[in-house]
């Protein structure tokens, strides 16, 4: 089994600063990419931001220059430092893990989700 714990979201207003954290723990050989989501209500899914073994980055066109995501293998986290936030940043946002189980497949995790809210 794999388990994902989220933290880190919370209310902040316009302009202040987050940081989600998600931990990975169980029957885990290795991690390889790792990313967050994000949804609003009324709209799909998107990704914001994703982080590879090799620590290459890619983020979403709205978030660049604010948004940075991290990794510790050590740990197998994965997080994501929020700056300058938005109103439009309010979302649930998930993180999601590439994992390669100890017996060997690679899965596909997801968390439950933390909230972040921004008020103007």
């Amino acid at each position: 089994q794999v388990q994902l714990v989220e933290s880190g979201g919370g209310l902040v207003q316009a302009g202040g600063s987050l940081r989600l954290s998600c931990a990975a723990s169980g029957s885990i050989r290795r991690i390889n990419a790792m990313g967050w989501y994000r949804q609003a209500p009324g709209k799909q899914r998107e990704l914001v931001a994703a982080i590879t073994s090799g620590n290459s980055t890619n983020y979403a066109d709205s978030v660049k220059g604010r948004f940075t995501i991290s990794r510790d293998n050590a740990k197998n986290a994965v997080y994501l430092q929020m700056n300058s936030l938005k109103t439009e940043d309010t979302a649930l946002y998930y993180c999601n893990l590439n994992i390669q189980r100890i017996a060997g497949s690679f899965y596909d995790y997801w968390g439950r989700g933390t909230q972040v809210t921004v008020s103007s």
